[in-house]
């Protein structure tokens, strides 16, 4: 019998958090214009324009992924030291039986050691090649806390699209590594740059009923990326991609997703809640995104210090 997890596809998908979608308009940079690059190098832009990712070393500085590291630990109130608090028995049932906590994710989105690493000039200047603009926003999105499995734990990762490859989505998608996920074992990004270097001819070959959500990419060449503590991997969404599982006995896998796209300064309903929900820490509202319901971020952390970038970063200030 499918659990609800299994049955989960693009139809299911409604609301998304409203700092991730772009509009139409949106272009990503080729560069035409002769554009320098300020992060990447030439490498770096052939393994993106062709693979549809890019490794940016050590993005943000280590005092600054030690933090978060912390924090995540704070959060979960979960002891680094001790295995045997890692699997309650509440956490334990969300795990088996709601995707995004089955993919381990964190509900922490505004804490001041998440806009750390956001207003990062490395970072920013990445995302800024990427696009070829520099008037961009931040997404204000959550983190990953992978824990080895327990005893009857079935993850039930799967290779996706997060947006219709077909609709041409222009746009990207970023995850900051919190941890060495160099060893195979604790799982971390996979994706198949096979199907974006070739999607026209492979989209051909597909059924009707095909499903972009879950596609059959059975028989292609799945592609882990290894990333250090501090390295920032950007990827096309036009790329397959998914999240391997945590196999190891004592490793976790933790990571931040932080994106960037062209700025909607005249948005003024959605300029409003990104300053709202910086202000009073809340968590965007969106398909599978629930919100601490202990309302540790509104009520035990504060407001985030931003900087001069970061204020632009978040719509507060404009270019």
């Amino acid at each position: 019998m499918q659990t609800q997890i299994d049955n989960i596809d693009s139809s299911s998908i409604q609301e998304r958090n409203p700092t991730t979608v772009g509009k139409n308009e949106f272009r990503l940079s080729d560069r035409s214009g002769g554009m320098p690059l300020r992060v990447l190098c030439e490498e770096d832009w052939r393994c993106w324009t062709q693979n549809g990712y890019v490794v940016i070393k050590q993005a943000v500085e280590r005092q600054t992924i030690e933090n978060l590291e912390k924090l995540v630990w704070e959060f979960e109130e979960l002891d680094p030291a001790d295995q045997s608090t890692w699997h309650t028995p509440e956490k334990s049932k969300l795990r088996n039986s709601e995707l995004s906590f089955n993919a381990g994710m964190i509900e922490l989105y505004n804490h001041q050691y998440l806009w750390d690493a956001r207003q990062t000039p490395r970072v920013y200047g990445a995302f800024v090649d990427v696009w070829g603009t520099e008037k961009l926003w931040v997404s204000i999105d959550r983190m990953n806390f992978n824990l080895p499995p327990e005893p009857g734990f079935e993850f039930k990762s799967f290779m996706h699209w997060d947006y219709d490859p077909d609709s041409d989505p222009q746009n990207v998608q970023g995850v900051l590594s919190v941890s060495d996920q160099i060893d195979e074992e604790v799982g971390g990004f996979v994706c198949i740059p096979e199907i974006f270097k070739n999607f026209e001819v492979w989209r051909r070959e597909q059924p009707a009923t095909w499903e972009w959500y879950r596609p059959n990419v059975a028989g292609l060449t799945l592609v882990p990326v290894a990333l250090e503590k501090g390295d920032l991997l950007i990827f096309n969404s036009k790329l397959c991609h998914g999240i391997r599982q945590n196999k190891s006995k004592h490793k976790v896998r933790i990571a931040q997703y932080i994106s960037m796209m062209p700025a909607q300064e005249s948005n003024k309903e959605l300029r409003d809640w990104r300053i709202l929900s910086w202000d009073e820490r809340l968590a965007p509202k969106g398909d599978r995104l629930h919100g601490a319901p202990r309302h540790w971020e509104r009520d035990k952390y504060r407001t985030a210090a931003l900087t001069p970038l970061g204020e632009k970063l978040l719509g507060l200030c404009d270019w």
